[in-house]
């Protein structure tokens, strides 16, 4: 039970992740390696400030500054300096690593005995619940910011920008500028995360970020299979679904632990896993005649 507990915990604290990648992939249709370095980037600083006793009003906004940083940094060598998008985000999270490197001095920073997000709010007494209703009353205030900015006139063109450039650039819409800002966005949520899973998990590492990316795609593939088979219109409710996802992705990977296989497979069953719910939706038991 513990396996699932914790996954639950995980899933909240990844769910910034997984609506960055919502941003990105599902808006603006811009597959952003960012993430892994703007991950990583979140929990550096997150770890340094509390290990230098800052208080959370100063920790929050200057992780998220960091993380829309750097996804402003994408954008512009993406729409400026017409690179590949993909390749803009392999750069600037490249980068990353030896800024992330610098920040924290070390390879590794442990957070056990500092104060947390966690430790400084107590709402009920059992630690593991209160955990739980301080993620949940986060995430549900993080949601609520998106899902309101997506339904103003900057989301609506910002939605657009991703349906069809042309057509919203010849309304008079600075798409390039839309897409910097929706990385910046996406990249502030994914730091937020790594704040969210340093403090959870007690330490901040430079490997933290490796492949974090597919747990984000993996959580937005689960809500967007949901989405089709439902067919699914409304913002609210595809956020919802994605937050849904990231839960769903740890439970799976937690099923995995409990059932046995090793954990150094954990990468590999992941994998495996994301390359499932990818393919099933698309493969076709039709016989060609």
């Amino acid at each position: 039970m513990d396996f699932y507990l914790t996954a639950l915990l995980q899933g909240l604290c990844f769910s910034g992740i997984a609506l960055g990648i919502y941003i990105s992939m599902k808006i603006f249709n811009i597959p952003d390696i960012t993430t892994d370095g703007s991950y990583t980037l979140g929990g550096a600083v997150t770890g340094v400030l509390l290990l230098h006793n800052q208080p959370s009003y100063i920790i929050l906004p200057a992780v998220m500054l960091a993380g829309a940083t750097a996804g402003a940094l994408t954008g512009i060598i993406h729409t400026k300096l017409k690179i590949n998008a993909l390749l803009a985000g392999i750069l600037v999270m490249t980068a990353l690593y030896s800024i992330n490197l610098t920040l924290m001095g070390r390879s590794n920073l442990p957070l056990i005995n500092t104060a947390s997000v966690f430790t400084l709010l107590h709402l009920v007494s059992d630690p593991n619940q209160n955990t739980f209703w301080i993620l949940l009353f986060f995430v549900a205030v993080v949601t609520l910011i998106i899902g309101y900015l997506l339904k103003t006139d900057f989301g609506i063109a910002m939605r657009a920008t991703g349906n069809s450039e042309t057509m919203i650039r010849a309304l008079g819409v600075n798409t390039d500028r839309m897409k910097i800002t929706g990385l910046a966005i996406a990249n502030a949520l994914t730091a937020v995360s790594g704040y969210l899973i340093a403090q959870f998990q007690g330490f901040a590492d430079i490997s933290m970020g490796i492949g974090i990316v597919i747990v984000g795609l993996g959580s937005v593939i689960i809500a967007e299979a949901f989405i089709n088979w439902f067919r699914i219109t409304s913002v609210w409710i595809s956020l919802l679904l994605v937050l849904g996802g990231a839960v769903i992705f740890q439970f799976v990977l937690a099923f995995t632990l409990s059932i046995g296989i090793d954990a150094t497979l954990l990468k590999l069953v992941t994998a495996v896993f994301v390359l499932l719910i990818v393919s099933l939706p698309r493969l076709s038991f039709n016989r060609s005649i």
